[in-house]
């Protein structure tokens, strides 16, 4: 057989065998995240549905593709990470109760990474004693170091195994138990470490309680 025609032949195999390959691969069904869960380990919970808005400026939609979570403040390394990046961290769940100061209350299975875990190769100096959270819509909230150490709070980014949605606070909520809702921020994109204790987030520059203790009463 003549030399051209067998490498028109091999030629149409290969070609053929690339367009199957690469029809086959369109075709591959794209992994999706499982439709929210309501009950877990026997215990009933909210859907994401049952939330009411009541966000400062609305739900927020924050671009991925130049997102980044910062790292600043008193840290030896101020450092910044991906959405990817943060979830890359350890993750964990926990069926965590949010209550609201309106009255109403979501009981919700979180799933996130630690913020000590996120905070830990910005090094944190001695004298930080103080975490601010900031979000994209500039609301702000904050707490006692100690109390991210000592209770493993979470930045959560799926709520009942399902990614949080824009109108929860995607890419991440803080998941603040035993303190009231609006210590739960929404949308976190910068993480200060700093030495004033007594700075006050929003809610609280507006006679809300600092401290937020559920155990305590909201308004002074």
């Amino acid at each position: 057989m003549d030399k051209k025609i067998i490498l028109v032949i091999v030629l149409i195999i290969v070609v053929s065998g690339v367009y199957l390959a690469l029809e086959n691969f369109q075709n591959q069904a794209v992994s999706l995240d499982p439709a929210e869960v309501r009950e877990y380990q026997g215990e009933k919970l909210s859907s994401i549905n049952d939330f009411r808005e009541n966000s400062i400026k609305g739900p927020q939609y924050v671009n991925m593709t130049n997102y980044r979570l910062e790292i600043t403040g008193l840290v030896q390394t101020p450092t910044n990470y991906s959405y990817d990046q943060v979830k890359g961290f350890q993750s964990y769940q926990k069926v965590v109760k949010l209550d609201c100061v309106e009255g109403w209350s979501v009981n919700i299975l979180w799933e996130g990474v630690l913020v000590s875990d996120v905070i830990k190769d910005a090094r944190p100096l001695p004298s930080a004693n103080t975490i601010i959270f900031y979000a994209v819509d500039g609301y702000s909230t904050s707490f006692p170091l100690d109390y991210i150490k000592n209770n493993q709070i979470m930045l959560a980014y799926k709520m009942n195994n399902a990614t949080i949605p824009p109108e929860r606070g995607f890419p991440f909520q803080l998941v603040a138990e035993s303190k009231w809702g609006y210590k739960w921020i929404k949308w976190v994109q910068k993480i200060e470490l700093s030495n004033d204790a007594s700075y006050q987030g929003y809610w609280e520059s507006r006679g809300y309680s600092n401290s937020g203790n559920l155990s305590e009463r909201f308004l002074g």
